[in-house]
């Protein structure tokens, strides 16, 4: 019977399913959208709204809790000053998973977790650089041979 055993052991042992889980959390928090399997996306997103609420508290104790579960100060700093302000007036549900289709090595559920408000920020693309002709590039050689 699994009465009041919740959530997913991830096929890990409890120490690595911890570090698994602190670093989904972190990243979460450092670029607010990630793209992992689903079953990873709904272990992680409690704690991720765990931590959104620490950063809500801001007191001295919550901050304290917060910088000892993630893994950079950074998280810990962007948590306290941009993400706790911005969900102020929300009682929960910071988070969402979006189902984003199956990984092409083996098959498995993905999906994204990003928290609520955030951003699509799109890669700008490079330009690129224009090939000189072949018959500049002989000239060049001829001109540094001779």
């Amino acid at each position: 019977m699994r009465h009041r055993n919740y959530g997913s052991k991830l096929g890990r042992q409890p120490a690595h399913r911890r570090a698994t889980l602190r670093n989904l959390v972190t990243n979460v928090i450092e670029r607010e959208r990630i793209t992992t399997t689903l079953t990873r996306a709904r272990a992680a997103r409690p704690l991720v709204e765990q931590m959104i609420t620490l950063g809500k508290r801001d007191t001295l104790h919550s901050r304290r809790q917060a910088a000892a579960y993630l893994m950079t100060p950074v998280a810990t700093k962007k948590l306290f000053a941009d993400i706790a302000p911005r969900f102020s007036n929300r009682a929960g549900g910071y988070t969402r998973i979006i189902h984003a289709g199956f990984r092409i090595g083996d098959g498995a559920n993905l999906a994204i977790l990003e928290l609520l408000g955030s951003k699509l920020k799109k890669k700008e693309k490079k330009e690129k650089a224009a090939k000189p002709e072949p018959a500049e590039e002989e000239k060049k050689e001829e001109k540094a041979g001779a």
